[in-house]
């Protein structure tokens, strides 16, 4: 199972540095958001009506910068499911080189479980 998940670099999704000599680049955190969103899609079809996909563990490099105007292709491919925790091997290209590669587990859960454990710790008022 694959899927991918394309992303087009723009002001929304970039880090600006304090020195302006730096260009805009494809932040971090986007990138890795993006990547996530690849594994969800993959694993989404093999999900029952109740069951939804969380993140558990990410490891990333990232290898290469990406400038404003490019398009990144995010993919996400399963190499390894054990009962409910499903393994990706997850890459992002940005159509001239490899900008990121790494591992992402996800987490098959029910979803009327999770919101009853949510709820309960929102009762105890833990923010």
């Amino acid at each position: 199972m694959s899927a991918e998940e394309i992303v087009v670099v723009g002001p929304g999704n970039t880090i600006v540095f304090a020195d302006d000599r730096m260009p805009r680049v494809l932040s971090t955190p986007s990138l890795i958001a993006h990547l996530e969103y690849a594994a969800r899609h993959a694993l989404t079809p093999c999900l029952s009506e109740n069951e939804r996909s969380v993140g558990s563990f990410i490891e990333v490099e990232h290898l290469a910068p990406v400038p404003e105007g490019f398009t990144v292709t995010c993919r996400a491919r399963v190499i390894h499911a054990d009962g409910p925790i499903v393994t990706f091997q997850i890459e992002a290209h940005d159509g001239t080189e490899i900008v990121a590669k790494g591992l992402h587990r996800r987490r098959v859960i029910d979803v009327d479980r999770f919101r009853r454990r949510v709820e309960r710790k929102l009762k105890k008022g833990g923010a």
